[in-house]
């Protein structure tokens, strides 16, 4: 049962943000309610099984509430980039403990199957479904580079790789992602 009142629903992000640093519980789940959606899915798109990216949110957000009195707000915007990186290092954090981030030779790669739509039109949830497909090391990897914009120095520092490797990953990730979507009948042209 719901306890919040219209003002704490409709509370800013800067409100919110100082009721929070308080320790006020309402405002952690308000906080929580309004993230957690897509939070998660940024989690899933690493992790690829629910349990695993529900693990990895809930550490997070334990993570945010305890660090959030660190955070300095810069506008609208910088407390969901603040989070996201919160959640990557999570999910980073988690592939490595379970020796689940392997970078992969071209030949396991070419063991991924996928069920991607039929008749050589692609739907987004497709191409996600794909990449999801991946092995972890090009996934990871074509995810940090591709869909959260870090650059092959920052993926190498996080994932303590050179930054040729993070290179030769993210080609082979799109290289794979090519000959999946190659297989389903849709071709991608090269500009």
């Amino acid at each position: 049962m719901r306890t919040f009142t219209k003002t704490q629903q409709n509370l800013d992000e800067e409100q919110l943000i100082a009721r929070c640093k308080k320790g006020e519980s309402k405002a952690q789940r308000v906080l929580y309610e309004r993230y957690a959606d897509k939070m998660f899915r940024l989690c899933f798109r690493y992790m690829r099984n629910e349990p695993d990216a529900e693990d990895v949110l809930v550490k997070a957000f334990m993570k945010i509430f305890s660090k959030i009195d660190l955070f300095d707000y810069r506008g609208k915007g910088s407390l969901e980039g603040w989070m996201k990186r919160i959640m990557i290092n999570e999910c980073l954090m988690l592939l490595r403990k379970s020796n689940n981030f392997n970078l992969v030779q071209d030949h396991e790669a070419q063991k991924v199957a996928t069920q991607a739509s039929v008749e050589g039109k692609i739907a987004a949830e497709d191409i996600y479904a794909l990449v999801l497909q991946l092995p972890d090391g090009y996934r990871t990897v074509f995810n940090l580079y591709a869909v959260e914009g870090y650059s092959h120095k920052e993926i190498a520092e996080q994932l303590g790789i050179s930054e040729n490797t993070s290179k030769s990953q993210l080609s082979k990730a799109r290289a794979s992602l090519r000959t999946l979507l190659a297989k389903n009948g849709i071709y991608h042209e090269r500009q």
